[in-house]
């Protein structure tokens, strides 16, 4: 039987070879771990408005189990990321701060750097963990 130069030597066989190759490789990589996750998703509602004029400095978040008045308070000055992908495959973010409640069902008012575009209605951001006020 032939084998490949890999095996030239006798003394080492091809599947115990492979085993050791397996587990040296594979066993950092179990080993890793997550860095933790520093924000919350959120989807955007639209803008704060009346019946007939809406106010697009103001945009209003669903925050992620976030489901009462009471839930909103501890999300009160954080930063807020609204993250889209521009042509050149680059990713820009538009930031923004939880300013106050909206109702009493976990909704949120939010201000961003630039308004955000009518497209984005419906769309995802993300509600960052930061500034902490504990």
């Amino acid at each position: 039987a032939r084998r490949s130069p890999l095996f030239a030597r006798d003394d080492i066989d091809p599947l115990c070879w492979f085993l050791h190759y397996v587990f040296d490789t594979m066993a950092p990589a179990a080993e890793k771990k997550r860095s933790p996750r520093l924000h919350v998703d959120a989807a955007i509602l639209g803008y704060k408005r009346a019946l007939r004029t809406q106010n697009p400095n103001i945009s209003l978040i669903k925050i992620k189990g976030c489901d009462s008045k009471s839930d909103t308070e501890f999300y009160l000055g954080k930063k807020v990321a609204f993250v889209t992908k521009a042509q050149d495959g680059s990713f820009r973010v538009n930031w923004g701060k939880v300013c106050r409640a909206h109702g009493s069902n976990g909704v949120v008012r939010c201000r961003f750097s630039r308004n955000l575009p009518p497209q984005s209605i419906g769309g995802r951001v993300r509600v960052m963990m930061y500034p902490s006020r504990i």
